[in-house]
């Protein structure tokens, strides 16, 4: 916890919230952390918040008494979003769970922040439409906004920016402001909208969401297809968006992660690179566009090419992809992990894996690469002994080597993970005139410096 003194501030708001304010240590501790390899840093204090209203009096007396504010989801963030830096009040939004009202006419729902990812496909589950971000964990949908999140469906449905149509975020001070509307476009003045997601909880915390539904495809199928080579996987994905086919996902995994999750799920797949993919549209269409993909990877030594239309596998197969993460974990059982993404463009995209696999390769750290390669966006994941500082110290080297290989490609150091507290010195080496206009918004709506301190960069105070 901090070395500040908030006791003024914590006797306020247990006077104002009760028993959904606690100061106990465990869990203050599960608050501290997320799912990075980063040590945890706890709050002073958690608020269990219940409304907008209770969030803007809780934030009312941080700012009146210094206190730091962290929002908190569902802890499943990469980057160390959640850490308490400084300590303060970590506000939980999970129980900020009910579906304010499913608009089915106009394809969109109004969500409280802590509802989340599963828990909206289940309630909308008869209605014909699907929420189509899925980072694979089942975070909140108020943290997948102020993380920017995407993941699987991103290749063709878009990532939470072309997601979400309004919400209700509350500032520093205390003061609520509403952004945004219902109408599927705007001209009224500044994206505001925008400009709240991915801030990372530096600018305000979203209590509320509107966000876009789709519509269920009436045939739905999965495929999956092994390859002698990376490279041979990512220029399949490179030529089938080239044609213009439009897969709604893309997933590479490569020989290390398919080892893992072989053994994770018990399941008999080669341990050599794969692409797993699905298809959306029609019956037709989705016959012709796995068939167009097919003939792609046979060219390039694609093998056992599999596609199922039933529920079951396609479940299956998608659960084996989000379990890559606990999976490749467990190669190598007491690991610290060092998780990083990059995103480049399509055309750099097998270059930029091929020198990726040069630098493991000569490092000897066991590590997994994976992705959503159909947007140019690829995760890497290193194992090295949390009992061996230079393993560490050699891991954050290749992360180092990669960010920096993907910026000079064009690229981004992160395509969904955010910055957080990991990628704070690479933000300024991606956007060196930028930072500056991106303080000063800070400055403008934090002045304090209260909200998610040491995120995104460092403290502007």
């Amino acid at each position: 916890m901090s070395q500040k003194n908030y006791s003024l501030a914590i006797e306020q708001l247990k006077t104002q919230f009760d028993q959904q304010l606690t100061t106990n240590q465990s869990v203050c501790e599960q608050h501290g952390k997320d799912e990075s390899g980063w040590a945890p840093k706890p709050p002073d204090a958690v608020l269990f918040a219940t409304s907008t209203e209770a969030v803007s009096l809780a934030m009312k007396i941080c700012h009146e008494h210094l206190m730091p504010i962290i929002a908190f989801g569902t802890g499943t963030s990469l980057e160390g979003h959640v850490h308490a830096l400084k300590g303060g009040l970590s506000i939980d939004l999970s129980q900020m769970n009910q579906i304010i009202k499913i608009n089915q006419d106009d394809m969109d729902c109004q969500v409280q922040a802590g509802v989340t990812r599963k828990q909206l496909a289940y309630e909308i589950r008869n209605s014909g439409l699907f929420f189509s971000v899925d980072p694979g964990a089942d975070a909140s949908l108020g943290g997948m906004a102020a993380t920017g999140a995407s993941g699987t469906n991103t290749v063709r449905y878009g990532t939470m920016r072309d997601n979400v149509r309004a919400l209700t975020v509350v500032l520093a001070d205390g003061s609520i402001v509403r952004t945004g509307s219902r109408a599927r476009k705007s001209s009224a003045g500044y994206d505001l909208t925008h400009l709240f997601i991915g801030s990372e909880g530096t600018l305000g915390i979203i209590t509320e969401l509107t966000v876009k539904l789709h519509g269920l495809q009436s045939a739905i199928s999965a495929a999956v297809c092994n390859f002698p080579t990376i490279e041979a996987v990512v220029k399949t994905v490179t030529l089938a968006i080239q044609y213009g086919i439009p897969v709604a996902r893309m997933e590479l995994l490569d020989d290390i992660t398919m080892r893992a999750i072989n053994r994770y799920s018990d399941l008999q797949y080669a341990e050599k690179p794969h692409l797993f993919m699905e298809f959306h549209g029609s019956d037709a269409s989705v016959q012709e566009q796995a068939q167009q993909v097919q003939e792609i990877a046979e060219d390039l030594g694609g093998n056992k090419f599999e596609w199922t239309s039933l529920t079951e596998d396609r479940n299956r197969l998608w659960q084996a992809r989000h379990d890559a993460y606990p999976a490749t974990l467990l190669l190598r059982p007491g690991c610290k992990p060092v998780t990083t993404d990059v995103c480049v463009p399509i055309s750099r995209l097998t270059e930029c894996i091929i020198e990726t696999k040069k630098m493991i390769k000569s490092s000897d750290l066991p590590a997994a690469i994976l992705g959503h390669v159909g947007d140019g966006n690829f995760h890497l994941l290193i194992l090295p002994d949390a009992n061996k500082p230079e393993e560490i110290a050699e891991a954050e080297k290749i992360n180092h080597q990669l960010v920096e290989l993907a910026i000079a490609m064009d690229g981004t150091c992160t395509g969904e993970h955010g910055i957080g507290m990991g990628k704070i010195d690479f933000l300024q080496q991606e956007h060196p005139t930028g930072i500056g206009v991106m303080k000063l918004i800070k400055n403008s709506l934090d002045p304090l410096g209260l909200l998610n301190p040491g995120k995104i960069f460092a403290d502007t105070k």
